[in-house]
């Protein structure tokens, strides 16, 4: 069962659109860590310091199934045990603690190829650090991006890929944040759980390429969003038309209501937003759905779980 959720407060979230990634995992890492700190200094005092800064899907390498066994880290980490940072064998991992650490900032570390320390299986992985730069979760893509799209797109995630089995948020001092990677979003069985388990914020690394990008991205935020009563939020990499994935951009935030706060277009940006729980309150009060749902008539996905 799962505990409490902390009390809802207002926070500072900012997404950070990354571009400039390309096949030297060292200059990606470097450019990722100047945009936190750049997020993490408010644009130079321009906007309110961030609690919660994002990163987005797969931001140390290129984005494709034959770049994932190429750059691929070993993490090692299980749920409810120490971890020791600096013995980890993640480049990445040890990055994005150091930089959580120094920026003072709750990192959700976009996602990197992982590569079991067991068995050796590839999966898409996001990793989200305290302000002291602890690594506190970690969420495995649970639904790999495989889809042919005739004439326009195919790709296929488990070519080299393997699902994630298990769901994941964490508690903050201020919401309960669910996690998922990219095309865990049209899966809306995961967000509701996340949403009866107490999560008040969801945030989804993603990268929706040039054909389902215009149709669905904003679409699937705001319906999951709507659907559970939180607020919901995708951060996607900047677009790069020399590169062999096109993403689509425009990261944003969507509140309870459905409604877009904030948001940018295509190129390297960080989307800055100011989360109130006012309006989740509000939401939930005056269109109480949480209370409605008719169980009797129809099974609770999230029951056992």
């Amino acid at each position: 069962m799962s505990t409490a959720a902390p009390p809802f407060k207002p926070f500072n979230l900012a997404l950070i659109q990354l571009g400039q990634t390309g096949p030297d995992k060292s200059a990606n890492l470097a450019h990722a860590r100047d945009l936190i700190l750049e997020a993490a200094s408010g644009d130079g005092g321009a906007k309110p310091k961030p609690d919660v800064i994002v990163l987005p899907e797969c931001f140390n390498s290129p984005y494709g199934h034959v770049h994932f066994p190429v750059y691929a880290e070993t993490i090692a980490y299980t749920p409810g045990q120490p971890y020791d940072v600096h013995a980890s064998a993640s480049e990445s991992v040890k990055l994005l603690a150091a930089t959580a650490r120094e920026a003072g900032v709750w990192l959700i570390g976009g996602s990197i190829p992982e590569r079991d320390a067991a068995d050796k299986k590839l999966y898409n992985t996001t990793t989200v650090y305290s302000r002291t730069g602890e690594l506190v979760a970690m969420h495995r893509k649970v639904h790999l991006f495989d889809i042919d799209i005739p004439g326009k797109i195919t790709f296929k995630e488990s070519e080299t890929l393997t699902g994630g089995t298990t769901m994941n948020y964490f508690d903050t001092e201020f919401a309960r944040i669910g996690l998922g990677i990219c095309y865990d979003v049209r899966f809306p069985e995961l967000a509701m759980t996340y949403a009866r388990k107490g999560c008040q914020v969801l945030i989804y690394p993603g990268a929706f390429n040039l054909t389902t990008g215009p149709l669905h991205w904003e679409l699937l935020q705001r319906a999951r969003a709507i659907d559970n009563q939180v607020f919901f939020s995708m951060c996607s990499p900047a677009r790069d038309m020399s590169a062999g994935y096109h993403a689509w951009g425009h990261s944003m935030i969507v509140d309870p209501m459905g409604k877009v706060i904030a948001e940018t277009e295509h190129e390297e940006d960080i989307v800055y937003a100011r989360i109130d729980p006012t309006v989740f309150v509000e939401a939930r009060a005056g269109i109480p759905v949480t209370k409605q749902r008719r169980f009797d008539v129809y099974p609770d996905v999230s029951r056992g779980l």
